[in-house]
């Protein structure tokens, strides 16, 4: 037989780096989307802000009940397959929100959004986790940062179109378009992990994982409480003129998207577990400052400091999950991202209870121990051990995505 050397498939690094970080832009332009067109469907199905509320916990339970799909469906086709996928499918589901005619529509529609957001949440973050890999330093708080700025400028987009009286689903169809384009471009620069042999899908989450989901949940909570609670912070307890209800949430979302963007250069020179620890830190103290003095300018450098302190928490967290030893990264970052998103869901009502039984400044006093106990649980936590710095080719080093080559000896 005719031994010839198949053609091997290579990427450089840069290029792979740059891939992923337009799949995590798209993901956050298609969420800023709805986000910035949330009031005009609202107004348009003549939802009161109860009932808004309540139909709006369809995206996070649709979320929910993705987590074991995600788990399960990317140790099946890999999360190149997955992510092209789902974020197409997410792009059709917001589409579709600009088509709900009725409650009970929008609901539907806003269930498959948030099963799509997850399914591309753990399947593009399992591409950064193995694009981190190659690099061998902290970079996936880099790719979290380009989705904060794609929510910068899906909220641009979103006020053009509002502007300029564009219905939302003529707003979300162009979005698709945008989105299609995107991932039609950058698909192929993914990297393709095939798997050969995908371990059990159900695996309990070991201490290390446990932890990594605690410190997440911790900080889910403080920014969930900054996603949902610091305008009426602002408007309530500050009293903010009306003008400047806003600029609390303006602030941390600033930092929070900025923070991203240094929080790897900060990883790599001073290690996870510090990193993790000083964003902990600056939460609390942050949280703290706007308690114990409840001014605009004040309140609102505790929030620059909030934004800050969050900001690198998740990327640094999944990170960490994605080297698990004892299953597959796209499996762990959905085992920590079950346990870390319940910040989310338990965090926003539990607040409102203490509210309601006491003040939102003593619900913001709880939000402040989250902080601390990031501080707390990263500190107990063995987080460094895999860090270890090494020489590493620079950024035009190729990437070998080609299949196993066959054995001749073994074939006919």
């Amino acid at each position: 037989m005719n031994n010839i050397p198949l053609k091997t498939d290579t990427i450089n690094k840069l290029t792979l780096r740059i891939a992923v970080g337009a799949m995590f832009f798209m993901a956050g332009l298609s969420f800023s989307s709805w986000a910035s067109r949330i009031a005009t469907v609202q107004q348009n199905l003549g939802l009161s802000d109860a009932g808004l509320g309540a139909v709006l916990f369809a995206l996070p339970v649709g979320l929910m009940c993705s987590l074991p799909f995600s788990g399960w469906i990317i140790t099946k086709i890999g999360s190149k397959k997955l992510v092209i996928a789902a974020l197409l499918v997410y792009a059709i589901a917001l589409v579709s929100l600009g088509l709900a005619q009725n409650t009970f529509q929008l609901i539907i529609c806003l269930l498959c959004f948030g099963f799509s957001s997850n399914s591309v949440n753990i399947a593009v973050n399992t591409q950064a986790v193995a694009t981190e890999q190659l690099y061998q330093r902290p970079i996936m708080a880099f790719f979290h940062g380009l989705w904060s700025l794609a929510g910068f400028t899906g909220a641009g987009i979103g006020t053009f179109m509002i502007a300029n009286g564009v219905i939302p689903f003529h707003h979300f169809s162009f979005m698709l378009i945008v989105i299609a384009i995107g991932v039609a471009v950058s698909a192929r620069y993914l990297k393709d992990d095939k798997v050969t042999d995908s371990g059990p899908v159900f695996v309990m989450p070991d201490k290390s994982l446990i932890k990594l989901g605690i410190i997440a949940f911790c900080s889910m909570i403080c920014e969930g409480a900054m996603f949902d609670w610091s305008v009426i912070y602002f408007k309530k307890v500050v009293l903010a003129p009306q003008a400047l209800v806003g600029i609390g949430f303006t602030t941390f979302m600033f930092t929070m998207a900025g923070g991203r963007f240094i929080a790897d250069w900060f990883a790599h020179k001073f290690g996870l577990k510090r990193t993790l620890q000083v964003s902990g830190s600056l939460t609390a103290t942050g949280l703290l400052i706007a308690v114990a003095f409840p001014y605009v300018y004040t309140a609102m450098a505790g929030f620059l400091l909030v934004g800050a302190g969050v900001s690198s928490v998740v990327p640094m967290v999944y990170s960490a999950a994605g080297k698990s030893k004892t299953m597959s990264p796209g499996v762990a970052l959905a085992a920590v991202s079950t346990i870390g998103f319940m910040g989310f869901l338990v965090g926003p009502p539990v607040i409102g209870f203490i509210a309601g039984i006491a003040t939102l400044r003593a619900s913001f006093i709880l939000i402040a121990c989250m902080g601390i106990s990031v501080v707390v649980v990263s500190t107990m936590a063995k987080l460094d051990s895999d860090n270890a710095k090494e020489e590493l080719p620079g950024e035009t080093a190729t990437v070998d995505f080609s299949p196993p080559v066959p054995n001749p000896q073994q074939q006919d």
